[in-house]
C-alpha cells in the first residue's frame, strides 16, 4: 500500500511517497521495490541525504531490517527536518497526532499571564509549520508545568474531537510515578475525595460525601524507598488538577520538591512526577497506542 502526499512550504515542496511494510526485508531491497525507477546508487544517495524515514524515524542504513507493520516514507524532494530540543521529544507522530515526552519546567500552554513564553504547544506548533503554514496542533490534555512525561496532541480537528469527547473510553491507562517523602501507610491502596480549587487556585481535598468538587481516585503502589524517599507508581482512574500532588499529601507522604502541596527541596532539584505510560485508542485508526518512558529520577530506575 502505498499514497503520494506533497506538501508544500516556504522553500521547495515536500513530495513525500509512503509504504507499508507486509514482509520482512531489508531497507534497500524494500525501496528498489517500491521505488523501479530509481539506481540503487541513488537510493543509497537518499539514504545519506536523511530523506527516509522508518516509523517516522529517519534512517541512513540500508540493511536497516523492517517488520511487516512498519511504514517507510520517502522524501523525493528535500531532507526530512529531524526534530530536536532539549525541553522535549518526539515519541511518536503520524498524520493525526503527536506523542511527545515533555521536559521539566516546560508548560503545555501558555498560561494567563499574558507573557510570551516558550510552551510544549508553541515548540510543536511551528515544527509542523515548517512544512506547510497551514499546518494545525490542538491540545488534548495538559501535564502541570513541573510534571515530566508523556503527552498526546491532535493535528487535526477530527482526532482532537475523538479523543476530548471519548477521553475516559480511550484512554486505556495512564501511569505515573512519583518520589515521595516518607513511606506511604499502606504500601499500596485506593485514594477517593472530591477535589476543589480555591481562590488562589489550589486544589484541596474533601471527604468522598462532600457535596462540593469533582470525585478523584488515584490507585497507588510503592515500588521502593531509600534515604527517607519512596519512588510510588500511581494509576488514575479519574483525570482531576493536581490530583496526584494532592492525594499524596493526602496521604501524608507529599511529592519530593512539591512545596505548594507540602513537600520540601529535593535532593533531584525538581518537582518528582513523571507521566510514565500512556495507553489510549487511535481517534482515526483505531489502533491500541502503547507508550512508556525510564523512570528520570537517579537511583530509583
Amino acid at each position: 500500500m502505498s499514497r503520494l502526499s506533497t506538501l508544500p512550504s516556504a522553500g521547495k515542496p515536500d513530495i513525500i511517497r509512503s509504504f507499508e511494510v507486509t514482509t520482512p526485508t531489508d531497507l534497500l531491497p524494500f525501496l528498489s521495490e517500491k521505488l523501479p525507477a530509481l539506481k540503487r546508487t541513488t537510493l543509497k544517495q537518499m539514504l545519506a541525504h536523511r530523506q527516509v524515514r522508518v516509523n517516522s524515524n529517519v534512517t541512513s542504513r540500508a540493511n536497516q531490517p523492517l517488520l511487516p507493520g512498519s511504514s517507510v516514507d520517502v522524501n523525493l524532494s528535500r531532507e526530512f527536518r529531524e526534530f530536536n530540543h532539549r525541553r522535549l521529544r518526539i515519541v511518536f507522530e503520524d498524520d493525526d497526532i503527536i506523542v511527545i515526552n515533555k521536559g521539566y519546567g516546560l508548560l503545555s500552554m501558555a498560561d494567563d499571564s499574558g507573557r510570551e513564553r516558550e510552551t510544549a504547544y508553541s515548540i510543536l506548533r511551528d515544527y509542523l509549520k515548517w512544512s506547510h503554514s497551514d499546518n494545525k496542533l490542538f491540545i488534548v490534555h495538559r501535564l502541570d508545568r513541573d510534571t515530566t512525561g508523556l503527552m498526546v496532541f491532535a493535528k487535526n480537528l477530527q482526532a482532537k474531537e475523538a479523543l476530548q469527547h471519548n477521553w475516559n473510553n480511550m484512554v486505556l491507562q495512564r501511569k505515573y510515578v512519583c518520589l515521595v517523602e516518607g513511606i506511604p501507610q499502606p504500601h499500596e491502596g485506593t485514594i477517593r475525595s472530591r477535589l476543589a480549587e480555591n481562590s488562589r487556585h489550589e486544589v484541596y481535598s474533601l471527604p468522598e460525601d462532600s457535596t462540593e468538587g469533582q470525585l478523584a481516585v488515584t490507585r497507588y503502589r510503592t515500588l521502593s524507598s531509600a534515604r527517607g524517599l519512596s519512588l510510588v507508581e500511581c494509576e488514575l482512574d479519574t483525570g482531576r488538577k493536581n490530583q496526584i500532588r494532592v492525594h499524596m499529601k493526602l496521604l501524608g507522604t507529599p511529592i519530593s520538591g512539591d512545596r505548594r502541596y507540602g513537600g520540601h527541596t529535593s535532593p533531584m532539584h525538581r518537582m518528582c512526577l513523571h507521566a510514565l505510560t500512556l495507553r489510549f485508542v487511535h481517534p482515526i485508526t483505531r489502533r491500541d497506542m502503547h507508550f512508556t518512558t525510564p523512570i528520570p529520577f537517579r537511583g530509583f530506575r
